[in-house]
């Protein structure tokens, strides 16, 4: 891609998350406000849950890029007259999203999320899998008042793909013969898969031309395949003892093959190999800097790093497709702030 080709605006500045939750802040307001109305319940134990999870704030990405595809793909940006169906659905995904925490932590035993405990840790497994189960059939509610089929079409396979990827996922816990295309079809199911069709609904709901759908469609996926790299890198802050915002060696505890373990089994000596399967196997963290030294030997880090900017290149290459627009350029950014973001 080169300069040229985004020709109209000069090149993006970095932006960060709070510049891009800017541009679209009135819209990010009202998916709030939708969330918290669909989440009352009629039993205290539910909505207390919800509460939890909800008021626990995370970046609100996913949601962000139903409303950014939505502006960027409609003709008059500023004025978007689609009976808010993408507030609507950008509320489904954050459901979805949060839906499959609350499962995704059960699975994992994780005790905290964004510097808060979990559900599972306050509440229990049984009920912390009864409210992501309740946040679903929210989402799915929300859909049928839409009354679009084939967005009901997109999310239903969507949910299926991230179900199936969760399987396998758990099929791979603790194996260090984890391929590096394993690792990537499980990572296009459980993360790519959502992000790319939050940006293919975003584009639906602006009545977008088929290739332009597309190549939200893409923008999407490349998305979620850089930001679940660089979340990758960060388990392994080789550079970092403060763990970048997360506890060194999550992943690992939870038998989690990532990529940069699975560069570094490969690409190391065969004792240096063997101490990383013994640690992927056995999930103890007693080798924590071992595991980081050899990894940062092996380049891991740096070959991960290298394959989530190309992805984010092809994001942005993807955007070539779309009207060119302040939106756009708000997406560049948000491409740009995956892969140089430097916190989980």
């Amino acid at each position: 891609m080169t300069a040229t080709e985004f020709h109209s605006h000069p090149p993006t500045p970095f932006l960060d998350l709070a510049s891009i939750r800017k541009s679209v802040e009135i819209d990010l307001e009202a998916v709030d406000r939708l969330l918290r109305k669909h989440l009352d319940s009629d039993v205290p134990l539910v909505n207390e849950i919800s509460e939890h999870v909800i008021a626990g704030g995370g970046k609100r990405l996913r949601p962000i890029l139903v409303l950014l595809s939505a502006r960027a793909c409609h003709h008059t940006e500023d004025n978007l007259e689609i009976n808010e169906r993408h507030i609507r659905l950008a509320a489904v995904i954050e459901l979805i999203h949060t839906a499959t925490l609350l499962h995704d932590d059960v699975v994992d035993s994780s005790g905290m999320r964004h510097g808060r405990e979990t559900a599972n840790r306050l509440f229990g497994n049984e009920a912390s899998v009864l409210a992501g189960d309740f946040l679903y059939s929210r989402a799915f509610q929300l859909m049928v008042e839409v009354g679009n089929i084939r967005i009901m079409e997109i999310m239903a396979h969507t949910t299926n793909r991230i179900a199936e990827g969760e399987v396998m996922q758990l099929i791979n816990c603790r194996d260090p013969d984890t391929t590096e295309a394993g690792y990537f079809e499980i990572i296009g199911r459980k993360t790519a898969d959502l992000f790319a069709a939050a940006a293919r609904i975003g584009a639906i709901c602006a009545e977008a031309m088929p290739a332009q759908e597309d190549a939200m469609a893409r923008y999407g996926h490349h998305l979620g395949i850089a930001y679940q790299l660089i979340d990758d890198i960060l388990d392994y802050p080789v550079n970092d003892g403060q763990g970048l915002g997360k506890n060194a060696g999550d992943d690992l505890a939870e038998g989690k093959p990532t990529l940069p373990l699975i560069h570094a089994i490969r690409e190391s000596d065969p004792r240096n190999a063997d101490i990383l399967r013994e640690a992927v196997t056995s999930s103890r963290l007693d080798a924590i800097e071992e595991v980081l030294a050899i990894i940062e030997s092996a380049g891991s880090i740096a070959y991960t790093s290298q394959i989530a900017t190309e992805h984010a290149s092809l994001a942005e290459r993807a955007l070539l497709e779309i009207p060119d627009s302040r939106r756009r350029e708000t997406l560049r950014g948000l491409a740009k702030f995956a892969v140089n973001r430097r916190t989980d």
